[in-house]
């Protein structure tokens, strides 16, 4: 091989590794997801949704009912009982 070949090689190496680099680094910690617990409904002793209640429990005898979900409002697989 002659220098320049070597030269090249060496140089587009070096190139493909330092954009690997960046954009492994540049990209890392960017999406930041939480997944929290929140309330979704309220039942009675029979199981069911007592009317005009609010998705958290005003009342003695009701049982809360959440979940964990997502910023997008979505349940995420497996995290749910």
């Amino acid at each position: 091989m002659t220098r320049s070949l070597t030269k090249k090689r060496l140089g587009a190496a070096i190139a493909a590794a330092a954009a690997a680099c960046a954009l492994g680094l540049g990209t890392a910690g960017t999406a930041v997801a939480t997944i929290d617990e929140v309330d979704i409904s309220c039942t009675n002793k029979g199981g069911h949704d007592p009317g005009g209640q609010q998705p958290s429990c005003k009342g003695s005898s009701l049982t809360q009912e959440s979940e964990f979900q997502n910023p997008s409002g979505h349940a995420p697989g497996g995290w749910n009982k």
